[in-house]
């Protein structure tokens, strides 16, 4: 376990990267015994840094939930991050690429809620009661901590996303809204293009195969804390097409054929 004064370093280090878009070192490389629990701390202690600073918690994200990325990451469970007020843009709207490093973009389905969704036991039919409206959206990933090493060559582990928030700096949503009766949210897809090239399609039932399953895991980890997802708040479900990468002069459209397009344009 790392040391509380260890925890909050990390964090701090990684507040500051994202300030000086300067990425650190590997924190797996620094704390070779880091494990899932002391990755959760380090992302807590910088989301707890950010609020001091004024922002607030809008929702969380939840990541790794295709077998994929968890076979490619030698991981069998999801991993999860906080959304803060800041991070989210309004649908068409222009990303501002110097504040990021090397943003990607992923497709997703957002949940926002209706009531509260407390673990242990809680199942995709609660997510479902629990939930005003599906939309579609796409996360905006960065990362703080250097992807590989440029001394031993080693690529990041999952402790190092997870304390780097999941890797998570952004949310735009759009398209339209759909209650959760409404239709077979695995069957709910897109096809993403860049600059007019299709780079990526997919379905939502490559989420944990119901993108509603990803939110009731998140539910029943956090309960394990003494936390609850909360009523108001915006949940990604979790991506169902690789990160496609996104640079100054892309823009990016997720068409979700009835549900409409979601899109933005880093500027």
């Amino acid at each position: 376990m790392l040391t509380p004064d260890e925890i909050l370093s990390a964090a701090r280090r990684l507040d500051e990267a994202e300030r000086t878009r300067k990425q650190i070192r590997m924190l797996s490389l620094d704390h070779p015994g880091m494990d899932m629990a002391d990755a959760y701390a380090v992302q807590k202690a910088w989301i707890d840094l950010k609020i001091k600073a004024g922002r607030t918690v809008r929702g969380h994200k939840i990541g790794l939930t295709s077998k994929a990325m968890q076979l490619a990451l030698n991981i069998d469970i999801p991993d999860s991050g906080y959304l803060l007020d800041d991070m989210f843009f309004s649908d068409g709207a222009t990303i501002p690429t110097d504040k990021f490093i090397g943003t990607r973009i992923e497709a997703e389905v957002a949940f926002v809620l209706k009531a509260p969704l407390n673990g242990p036991d809680c199942t995709l039919f609660d997510v479902l009661n629990a939930t005003d409206y599906v939309i579609p959206a796409l996360e905006i990933l960065d990362t703080r901590i250097l992807r590989v090493d440029p001394e031993t060559k080693k690529t990041r582990t999952v402790f190092d996303t997870i304390a780097d928030n999941a890797a998570n700096c952004g949310i735009v949503m759009g398209g339209r809204p759909i209650r959760p009766d409404a239709a077979d949210l695995r069957w709910i897809g897109a096809i993403v293009s860049k600059n007019g090239a299709i780079e990526e399609t997919g379905l939502a039932a490559g989420v944990l195969n119901h993108p509603a399953n990803g939110v009731a895991w998140l539910a029943n980890r956090m309960a394990e804390h003494g936390g609850a997802l909360k009523a108001g708040e915006v949940v990604l479900a979790g991506s169902f097409i690789r990160p496609i990468e996104a640079g100054k002069g892309d823009t990016i459209v997720a068409d979700y054929g009835p549900y409409g397009t979601v899109s933005c344009y880093f500027g």
